[in-house]
């Protein structure tokens, strides 16, 4: 095994360990203050809790967190496509193609997000909506970073399988629909999964267009009640759920598909030999 740094000594590690204890320290008076403030204002008390009773609270929570499923689910489907057709495009489209792929993929993934929402709400409110200007920015601008999550996936399959599929007579079409994709889906997994809940998180950012989500119906309750560490823990307990839930079923959607559908894998101890 190579070392690349000495082993600290007795002087570094107690430095360091000081470093450590200051550190912790700072943290936790930083954090005994805020909750020291937060008190004083009564954000703890019981009764800023009492509105979560309340059905109406409760009903009106669940149309936010649908209206955020709403949106995050059309952006993921759309943006799985769109980040599908990019990458294949800039792999093996034409030149324009190809050009044009990698053009969209680096504008969109350089444009902040809130600037796309204001956009098509301004530009396309009165046709597309709150929720359709949400779900377009939403979709850009994920398809363009999951084009390059593809894209690094498929190039990270093994040289050697288009070399053989090459051998055998496939396209690149087929090359790519048959032997490249399957391989490359257990790589890009959990890339695209952190994507998706990143989507599914930015949905919040709908609060700038008055779209009715969970972050903005969060927003009216505790504006009418005062009482917003309460309801930032229950806005945050249900985000929580929400991506645990994504990433659970993007898990066992996973494992579906290798039961289904075994992945293909080129080897050339299996290449069929060669008639002369």
């Amino acid at each position: 095994m190579t070392v690349l740094y000495d082993v600290p000594g007795p002087k570094a590690r107690r430095r360091s360990a000081i470093g450590s204890v200051v550190g912790t320290a700072v943290v936790v008076a930083i954090a005994v203050a805020v909750v020291l403030r937060l008190q004083s204002q009564g954000q703890f008390e019981a009764s800023k809790w009492e509105p979560f009773g309340d059905g109406d609270i409760l009903k009106a929570l669940g149309k936010g967190a649908l209206a955020t499923l709403r949106a995050a689910g059309l952006a993921i489907a759309l943006a799985l496509v769109l980040g599908s057709l990019l990458a294949v495009g800039r792999l093996v489209g034409q030149r324009y193609v190809r050009l044009f792929a990698t053009g969209f993929i680096e504008l969109f993934r350089a444009l902040p997000l809130v600037l796309l929402i204001l956009f098509f709400f301004f530009r396309f409110g009165d046709t597309l909506g709150r929720y359709g200007a949400l779900v377009a920015a939403l979709a850009l601008y994920n398809g363009a970073v999951l084009a390059e999550v593809f894209r690094a996936g498929i190039l990270a399959v093994p040289r050697g399988q288009s070399e053989a599929a090459a051998a055998l007579g496939l396209s690149r079409a087929q090359t790519m629909r048959l032997i490249l994709v399957p391989q490359a889906v257990r790589t890009m997994l959990p890339a695209i999964i952190a994507q998706c809940v990143v989507a599914l998180k930015d949905t919040a950012l709908g609060f700038i267009i008055a779209y009715p989500e969970l972050l903005r119906t969060g927003q009216l309750i505790y504006n009418g009640f005062f009482n917003i560490i309460p309801t930032a823990i229950v806005v945050a307990a249900m985000y929580v759920t929400m991506n645990l839930l994504l990433s659970r079923l993007a898990i066992l959607l996973e494992r579906r598909q290798s039961r289904v559908r075994p992945v293909v894998r080129l080897d050339a101890a299996e290449a069929p030999p060669v008639r002369v």
